[in-house]
């Protein structure tokens, strides 16, 4: 069997590597042992935070919401059972918007949703 060299691709899996590691501290962005674990690591993190963003900011929208209502003199899950009885499809980040930026159009809902 002949003999197989493998600079190139080894070099190529080291380059790929560092390359995702650039940027770190300390031995991370350079040793190759160390960026290796470095780099499975921040995708870990990164493939977790990118679902724990969405929570975030749903949790932030409800936040938001329920500030506005209580201003009104409503309560958050009120206004939302409210919602879905006048079959209103607005979700929690448009309205929390609304709440936010055009208070006379969002008091316009809520008073829709007294009647």
């Amino acid at each position: 069997m002949p003999r197989v060299k493998r600079g190139l691709l080894r070099a190529r899996k080291r380059h790929n590597v560092l390359k995702r590691t650039k940027g770190m501290k300390w031995g991370r962005k350079s040793k190759i042992k160390v960026a290796k674990t470095a780099a499975v690591k921040a995708g870990v993190y990164a493939y977790r935070d990118r679902r724990a963003n969405k929570r975030n900011f749903r949790m932030l929208w409800n936040v938001r919401l329920n500030a506005a209502l209580r201003e009104i003199g409503w309560t958050y899950s009120r206004f939302i059972n409210a919602l879905k009885v006048a079959k209103i499809e607005l979700d929690r980040k448009v309205l929390s918007q609304l709440a936010a930026e055009h208070p006379e159009i969002f008091k316009a809902i809520v008073a829709e949703l007294k009647k």
